[in-house]
């Protein structure tokens, strides 16, 4: 596995607070209110950037948020250059993260599963399910 440099590190990190900001300011779509940019992976000739987002609010979708993000990705890439001193901006591409959608499933199931196992206890006899 190739050495991330800092060189990269530090992109990601400021690409993350800068998009995260003509976001919040820049964009009017009603489809990126509440986005949340989970991370940033530019690409080793940093030609490239991977966002991934997530949207806060439970009515919204991230794959809508993602599809709108890319749709301003021009946009926001231009204010990216005005922002940044670099000579080459990074291509944009948003994609959508559903590490959130899926821990909270999870959480459900076990917790299902675990009362389920308290029933099953206190139909057999054992004090508190245990």
């Amino acid at each position: 596995m190739p050495k991330e440099y800092p060189r990269k590190l530090r992109l990601n990190t400021q690409l993350q607070r800068e998009l995260s900001e003509l976001i919040r300011d820049e964009l009017r779509d009603p489809r990126v209110a509440g986005v949340t940019l989970t991370s940033v992976d530019v690409s080793p000739d940093m030609r490239h950037a991977s966002i991934h987002v997530n949207v806060l609010s439970l009515d919204q979708k991230a794959d809508a948020a993602a599809k709108a993000l890319n749709g301003a990705a021009g946009k926001l890439r231009h204010a990216l250059k005005v922002r940044l001193r670099l000579r080459h901006i990074p291509e944009l591409h948003f994609r959508s993260d559903h590490t959130a959608a899926e821990a909270a499933h999870v959480t459900k199931l076990i917790r299902e599963a675990r009362d389920e196992d308290r029933e099953h206890a206190a139909d057999r006899g054992e004090p508190d399910g245990k």
